[in-house]
């Protein structure tokens, strides 16, 4: 049996000099928060308010205190520093890590300060909800790989006999404690989960310094090699859209591949809202070998607009480019096209009507790259359903439904 790996303890003092703090009730039902405000009049700082509410375990009446004022990464920063103190103050301590993670969100790596403020989060997460570890619900193991290691948590289905294997990721920007509630709601549903990190998310990125690789096949291989895992349903969350097709591309142990989320290229998502003469001029740009005369404007757009700074900023750290042009000819790599009939499997694509990353109508390129799936299901989410944004993020109930839903009707099928 995989070894646990042993919990670190919160690393800074509490009321009364006490360094214990209270843990989460694990009696308490999972449920998840529906819903999704605006809170900015910037799409994506909009996005990531709401995203530390409903996947993180922030408080909407503590977002709204901050929502007008963050317009920079440096404001947002300043905004999660403030809340998290109020948070600890009054020892509210889900809200804490909730702001403690999603101050690092938008520090760079270039601030001293972007590791500590990750470890402090996770510590005290694992401090937090030491019950599930302590008692035996989730278990935590670290997949050797590389120079490093995977981390993985996992649970049993709650009831007997799994109805299926769930291999569940995230994707660019992701930490794998916020698809915590999500692994505890498919074993509810009786599935039997591992999540992970790999190369390139969370602290795999941030303390291991492991950049992403474009073939996740190999991350997938060495966690399904190490709990020897027969046959799985693969979920890859944003990115992971694109990740967990192309693992299933090379790894016959996938016999089901969810897409949550559009996304058949990444350079192609990039760019998909350009006019479509401005596309295939960019296109042509980088096809002639001229990427690094384009240097020059992304400097003068990450200047103007703070979702390209953060973009860029983010993707050369954690795509290990040196320049922007450098980083659009990684992402160039993350693509389905040349290996989207190598995938065999039965697909689910979850898409949202208004994500401000990814244009519907790419479902239409995923399509015709997807000619030899089993079968192939399309679900593109509304706000009527409070499910419109990226990954449904204001719904997560009824996107984890549809997933759990249709991974049962296709295992029937195959009976």
């Amino acid at each position: 049996m995989p070894a646990r790996e042993k919990r670190g303890r919160a690393a800074w003092k509490r009321t009364g000099g006490e360094n214990t703090v209270e843990r989460y009730d694990i009696s308490t039902p999972i449920a998840f928060q529906k819903g999704y405000w605006r809170f900015c009049g910037q799409a994506n700082f909009n996005f990531q308010l709401n995203r530390v509410i409903l996947w993180d375990g922030g408080r909407k009446e503590d977002i709204e205190k901050i929502g007008v004022s963050v317009t920079s990464s440096e404001a947002w920063v300043d905004g999660m520093k403030r809340l998290a103190a109020e948070a600890r103050a009054e020892g509210r301590t889900q809200n804490e890590i909730a702001y403690r993670r999603m101050t690092e969100f938008f520090l760079y790596d270039s601030d001293p300060d972007k590791r500590k403020t990750y470890e402090d989060a996770a510590a005290l997460f694992y401090e937090f909800y030491g019950d599930y570890f302590d008692k035996g619900i989730v278990t935590r193991t670290r997949v050797p790989y590389g120079k490093g290691y995977l981390p993985v948590m996992s649970v049993k289905a709650k009831n007997g006999k799994p109805v299926d294997t769930i291999l569940l990721h995230g994707g660019n920007d992701s930490y794998f404690e916020e698809f915590f509630f999500a692994m505890l709601y498919f074993a509810e549903r009786g599935f039997d989960v591992y999540l992970f990190e790999g190369p390139g998310q969370g602290g795999v990125l941030r303390v291991q310094d492991m950049k992403f690789d474009y073939r996740w096949e190999k991350p997938v291989k060495a966690v399904l090699d190490h709990f020897d895992l027969k046959e799985v349903t693969i979920v890859g969350a944003s990115l992971g859209g694109y990740l967990a097709p192309r693992a299933a591309a090379f790894e016959p142990r996938i016999k089901r591949v969810v897409g949550w989320s559009i996304f058949p290229d990444f350079f192609d998502v990039v760019i998909a809202d350009h006019p479509g003469a401005m596309r295939s001029a960019i296109g042509g740009v980088f096809k002639l070998g001229l990427g690094r005369a384009m240097n020059g404007m992304y400097e003068k757009m990450m200047a103007k607009d703070e979702l390209v700074r953060w973009n860029l900023l983010h993707g050369m750290y954690a795509y290990d480019a040196k320049t922007p042009d450098e980083y659009v000819q990684r992402i160039r790599k993350f693509t389905l096209k040349g290996i989207g009939d190598k995938i065999t499997q039965d697909v689910l694509i979850l898409g949202a009507r208004e994500d401000h990353f990814i244009m519907p109508r790419l479902f239409r390129e995923e399509y015709d790259l997807l000619t030899n799936v089993r079968s192939l299901t399309l679900s593109l989410f509304t706000d009527r359903q409070d499910a419109g944004a990226h990954c449904n993020v204001g719904n997560t109930k009824l996107a984890l439904d549809t997933m759990a839903d249709w991974i049962g009707q296709r295992k029937r099928e195959a009976v």
